[in-house]
């Protein structure tokens, strides 16, 4: 008879033990949103589940807002955080021997921006100037720096999440309000900073009353621009892209536009220009208008039990609602059908259904009105 050595068997043993227990840990990874609530189930071979123990990978203590079932095999967090995003071990131990599953999970969260100067920054002419902007956020978010009132992108440096801006040495027309927007799919966020540049020999500094406007179709706009320096700066306007309205005047600094038309939103820039330099200030300027209706066709004759279809058309600033009438009523004949394009639909019109149909499209400037005669034949 052949005997194997005690310590031989022990090793065995353990050896037979420790193949015997698996763990693993389902989902593997698993992405949510914030404020979403996702659970991992341990499923651990013969051990005993008063043995399993949930830990995150980094030695950190597990976050409040999760819970532990009372079998220790499932793992739930309650409202997602970011904090909570990593990976996760599920540890069984003895008798059984040791073994662990791990689970990795990914939270999506809306960007966060941070700027590493607080406004108003004041420098001189001739500074250097840099401002970085960092975020937080996943998927990674996209950082982007734009002018007040200018819908231009700045160029700019990037590294990792830090998006930086740089000035050299910055001038007079430097001055102005800058925005860091960064954004991801779930959501915008952005920063803004004032950086008024000062000192010089009286160099020009340009400012307008309002950076953003918004006027009505066939009205009157003024925009008015002040600069100071010395000598006294002389001020001009012009327009990004496109010459100034032919209906304008300027006067004082002050530009007036008459009759303006949805041709003329834009970006409106004035200048202040004396011999140390110039400078720029901006305002974005949109029109919107009241809505112009038109009914197609504006004449239809049809026999009793004939479809009706109309028509409603609309320019003007959206979003527009249309309303049907017939005759001065409100109330349309049984079976009509109206959609927000502004179509009218009455499968089977009848003789007394005759009459004229009226369509008033209106949006928050106004409301306008068109018609269309329909005769029934009996």
């Amino acid at each position: 008879m052949f005997f194997l050595p005690k310590a031989l068997i022990v090793l065995l043993s353990s050896a037979v033990c420790s193949q015997a227990l698996v763990v693993t840990v389902e989902p593997k990874v698993i992405t949510v949103r914030q404020g979403e609530p996702v659970s991992f189930r341990c499923q651990v071979g013969s051990a005993s589940p008063s043995n399993v123990v949930w830990k995150k990978t980094n030695s950190q203590r597990l976050p409040d807002n999760v819970q532990i079932s009372a079998d220790n095999l499932l793992m739930t967090i309650v409202n997602a955080r970011p904090e909570n995003q990593g990976q996760y071990r599920c540890v069984a131990g003895p008798p059984a021997g040791r073994a662990f599953g791990t689970a990795v999970l990914n939270i999506k969260f809306p960007p966060k921006v941070r700027l590493n100067h607080v406004g108003p920054l004041r420098v001189r002419i001739g500074d250097p100037v840099t401002v970085e902007c960092s975020t937080t956020g996943r998927p990674r978010p996209k950082l982007t720096w734009k002018r007040q009132g200018s819908t231009l992108q700045l160029v700019t440096t990037t590294t990792s999440d830090v998006n930086t801006i740089q000035w050299p040495a910055v001038r007079p027309e430097d001055s102005g309000v800058y925005l860091c927007q960064a954004e991801n799919t779930e959501g915008m966020s952005e920063s803004k900073l004032e950086i008024i540049v000062e000192g010089g020999l009286g160099a020009p500094v340009a400012s307008v009353s309002t950076s953003q406007m918004t006027a009505i179709e066939g009205h009157s706009v003024t925009m008015q621009c002040q600069a100071t320096g010395s000598p006294t700066p002389e001020i001009s306007w012009s327009k990004l892209r496109a010459p100034l309205p032919w209906k304008h005047s300027v006067a004082g600094g002050v530009l007036t536009l008459n009759s303006v038309g949805r041709q003329d939103s834009g970006q409106y820039i004035c200048n202040a220009t004396n011999v140390h330099g110039y400078s720029e200030a901006y305002t974005e300027m949109e029109v919107e208008s009241p809505p112009y209706a038109t009914c197609l066709p504006d004449q239809l004759r049809l026999r009793a039990g004939d479809a009706l279809h109309l028509q409603c058309l609309a320019h003007g600033t959206h979003p527009i609602t249309f309303q049907w009438s017939i005759s001065g009523r409100s109330v349309l004949p049984p079976g009509s059908e109206t959609a927000r394009d502004g179509k009218l639909f009455i499968p089977h019109i009848r003789a007394s259904d005759g009459g004229t149909y009226t369509c008033a499209a209106t949006n928050h400037i106004g409301t306008s009105s068109a018609s269309a005669r329909v005769t029934v034949k009996g």
